[in-house]
């Protein structure tokens, strides 16, 4: 396992803004080695702006976005086009603005949609994507994404994998059906840990104060069981991305100078 490394802007717009350009430079170094990128986006108030940020920068078009394949590490499973769904955020704050390839696109079916309110005949079919799009080379039933975008809860949950949680416990598949969480809406699809770490590379961002406990257990060395955020990293990189007070109970061990 590779050891994580932890980057600490000023505060969360100036992240967001980084976080941007470095996902820019990341994507495009996966196209000119291979010719295209996967990147699993995130919810929440950081996951979107740095997609609102991605979309202001001069560089957003030196990826070839019709060659990036797109999913979602989890989903509120509600109606499409529902307010408060990852995808309708993500598509409002970026997508939309972007040639893509549809195909490539890979959103988990809504409450209405092909299995109706059936979360578990959802999640099952969103495993099934992504096993069809995995190759080979991946070693697994998910691609090996190069970037897996991951925001931190208060508790330390990740997509929708809380603490002490049936999902969390979830050893063999990639997907699966979330209820009674904690935070509403209280259904919803989540790729589980197993998934996660089949990524090349696991960014986690998150910023306040009230994160900085969970921040710091997870770094030195908490259970994924009661930390979930402490079982999510990359085959090659987990990339922790913080803010000052969501960093300030880090271990100066993992701190470098602001960035």
């Amino acid at each position: 396992m590779n050891d994580p490394q932890v980057v600490v802007h000023r505060d969360g717009d100036l992240l967001a803004a980084a976080t941007a350009a470095r996902l820019v430079t990341r994507l495009v170094d996966a196209q000119a080695a291979r010719g295209h990128a996967s990147l699993v986006l995130t919810g929440g108030r950081t996951g979107t702006a740095v997609l609102e940020h991605l979309r202001a920068l001069p560089a957003l078009h030196a990826v070839d976005w019709s060659k990036v394949d797109l999913y979602w590490g989890d989903e509120r499973f509600l109606p499409a086009n529902h307010p408060d769904r990852n995808e309708t955020q993500a598509r409002e704050a970026l997508l939309d603005h972007l040639h893509l390839d549809p195909t490539r696109v890979h959103a988990v079916e809504p409450s209405d949609g092909r299995f109706g309110d059936d979360p578990d005949a959802a999640a099952e079919a969103y495993a099934d994507v992504l096993a069809a799009q995995a190759q080979p080379e991946d070693h697994g039933a998910v691609p090996a994404f190069d970037v897996f975008l991951l925001g931190v809860g208060e508790e330390g949950h990740v997509a929708s994998l809380f603490p002490d949680s049936p999902a969390i416990h979830e050893s063999t598949r990639s997907v699966v059906a979330v209820r009674n969480c904690p935070k509403p809406p209280p259904t919803r699809i989540s790729l589980t840990l197993p998934a996660i770490r089949q990524a090349r590379e696991v960014w986690l961002m998150t910023t306040g104060e009230a994160k900085a406990a969970a921040v710091s257990m997870a770094l030195t060395g908490a259970g994924e069981i009661q930390l979930p955020a402490a079982g999510a990293t990359g085959q090659r990189r987990t990339l922790w991305l913080l803010d000052t007070t969501a960093a300030s109970k880090v271990p100066d061990l993992f701190t470098p100078p602001l960035a």
